[in-house]
């Protein structure tokens, strides 16, 4: 499955107004209908809607909310609260549901990152929160990880002022511990990539007093992982809210030690001279995340589950109906850890590539979003609304017919 790096690569390419998808403001923007009496601002603005075949991606939005959490946003939308006294009622239920010290709604799993590694330096002091990035006088100034997990999401990090020391071994990460390093970071995502695995890790930090930070951004399902690393020992685990939790794509968690989160919170609004003063979350996005998570955390996930195979099943089906075509279904390790499908054919038989394929999905009616490579397509079914599996199936059954020999 394509990860999100080369996602990005991929969009950079599409005209940022979307000139490619819009066609005409009239044109069928996709399967859900606005109810009667209501304005279709999509189609107004002429921006195309899609069925989401790709799965939790920011460039395409993430997920569709649940009504429950629509509604929570809506109730708060209606009255005004003093923003602090919601993250606090908020972090200490969130901290209950998911078994840690502290939390607190942050603006995206980027946002807990930076929040996170502020805490870590200037504790609760107001005076040194105001000095990131640029002073970091009586500070410490270092964060340690290793080379595989340096990916650009590490600007969250770097955000804060500190320099970025990278190391492959075990060996190399107690050498380079210094009294200026301030925490060591992971990326959950390349956990199998790197040659210090989590225990290691976390124990080499607690060895010498160091915070460890785990992103484990879109790293939900499956739910264990909500309270596996803080249980394991990390000091702050940050989340995406928008993705498979199916809170507002604006919002994230930041989990784990209390000290270091409410140290997190001198950098986060309402406070303004501040690195993360830029990253507020609204009352909305605060409690309508709280609900998102009491709703995942009471889904049937083996029948949800049960669902999505059966769903990936039948796209399988009958993309492997067309003689030469190739479906493997399979779930990755990590990150979107779902029942995914790989397609891939013999290009003597069925006449079109990947990409090409993949763009006639996009420019088709109704727009099918898709991922993949100049080798396969990828498509997962768990960002989908019901039904739309057996629309995604039947458009590919019909392109890959229509190229066969």
């Amino acid at each position: 499955m394509i990860n999100r790096r080369q996602l990005l690569k991929q969009l950079s390419a599409i005209p940022i107004v979307g000139s490619a998808l819009a066609a005409s403001p009239f044109a069928k923007v996709g399967t859900i209908k606005p109810l009667p009496g209501r304005r279709d601002y999509f189609k107004e603005l002429g921006v195309r809607t899609f069925i989401n075949a790709a799965g939790t991606y920011t460039a395409m939005t993430g997920c569709l909310m649940p009504r429950e959490v629509i509604s929570a946003i809506q109730y708060a939308s209606n009255q005004y609260v003093n923003l602090d006294d919601l993250q606090d009622k908020v972090g200490e239920r969130i901290a209950e549901l998911v078994h840690c010290e502290y939390a607190t709604v942050t603006a995206g799993a980027f946002s807990a990152i930076t929040l996170g590694t502020a805490g870590v330096l200037t504790g609760r002091d107001a005076e040194k929160a105001a000095r990131l990035p640029n002073d970091l006088t009586g500070m410490k100034s270092e964060v340690i990880l290793q080379k595989k997990h340096h990916i650009g999401y590490t600007h969250a990090i770097r955000n804060t002022g500190v320099k970025l020391v990278l190391v492959e071994t075990a060996k190399e990460l107690r050498k380079a511990i210094n009294d200026q390093t301030a925490m060591l970071w992971f990326l959950n995502y390349n956990a199998n990539e790197g040659e210090i695995g989590y225990e290691e890790f976390v124990a080499i930090g607690k060895e010498h007093g160091i915070p460890t930070m785990n992103d484990c951004a879109a790293d939900v399902p499956p739910v264990e992982n909500l309270w596996k690393y803080t249980e394991m020992g990390f000091d702050l685990v940050c989340f995406s809210g928008g993705k498979g939790i199916r809170g507002p794509q604006s919002a994230g968690l930041l989990l784990g030690r209390r000290d270091l989160i409410e140290a997190a919170r001198m950098s986060a609004a309402p406070r303004g001279d501040t690195v993360g003063r830029g990253m507020k979350v609204n009352k909305e996005e605060i409690l309508g995340m709280l609900i998102a998570l009491e709703l995942y955390l009471g889904k049937d996930h083996k029948a949800e589950w049960k669902t999505w195979d059966e769903q990936i099943q039948h796209i399988a089906n009958a993309a492997a109906s067309v003689d030469g075509v190739e479906a493997e279904i399979h779930v990755p390790d990590i990150a979107n850890h779902v029942p995914s499908l790989k397609l891939s054919w013999d290009q003597t038989k069925v006449k079109i590539s990947p990409p090409d394929f993949r763009d006639k999905l996009t420019m088709g009616h109704p727009s099918i979003q898709t991922v993949g490579s100049q080798e396969h397509v990828g498509i997962t079914t768990w960002m989908m609304n019901p039904g739309e599996e057996r629309i995604v199936a039947r458009r590919i059954k019909e392109v890959l017919s229509e190229k066969a020999t």
